[in-house]
């Protein structure tokens, strides 16, 4: 599983998610189904993160994170532009989205930033939690591209766990 393109993976996901969503929608609302698919995916980003952290024996940095860039990139399920890239920043927006394209023909385009989109920040959380990203927009919102904005931001020595 760990050569099939994350492409690949989120379809799988998206497919029984999907049916997850519907069972909680139907029983508690479309707002508790949000939250539960929400809060499940973004543990499993971490998680995600965390592993391929430890993966690398020492804390990533961006030029790790650039070394797996192209797993999510794979089979041109991105086209990025890069704008910078540096040891404290990276800088690219995304021009074209193969997975908000698919889970719109999957006919999940209404929750597809719980499934896909929501766990880029998160990622972070367990990959590197100095890490930060920002982004205003996003091609599964409407947009006609993503801006991600990453930063390496120290922790202050302040205790802010999630």
């Amino acid at each position: 599983m760990k050569d099939m393109p994350i492409l690949e993976r989120r379809r799988i996901e998206a497919q029984i998610l999907k049916h997850v969503h519907d069972v909680i929608e139907a029983r508690s609302g479309r707002q508790e189904a949000d939250a539960v698919i929400g809060t499940a995916v973004s543990r499993s980003a971490i998680d995600q993160g965390r592993g391929f952290a430890e993966a690398l024996g020492h804390k990533p940095d961006f030029n790790d994170f650039a070394d797996i860039l192209p797993l999510w990139t794979k089979d041109d399920a991105l086209r990025i532009e890069t704008i910078e890239a540096s040891a404290e920043k990276l800088e690219f927006n995304v021009l074209r989205c193969r997975y908000a394209e698919m889970y719109r023909e999957m006919g999940l385009g209404r929750i597809g930033h719980l499934l896909s989109c929501n766990r880029d920040g998160d990622f972070c959380i367990g990959y590197n939690p100095d890490m930060k990203m920002t982004r205003t927009q996003t091609i599964m919102g409407g947009a006609s591209h993503c801006d991600f904005r990453y930063r390496m931001e120290p922790e202050s020595g302040a205790s802010d766990t999630q």
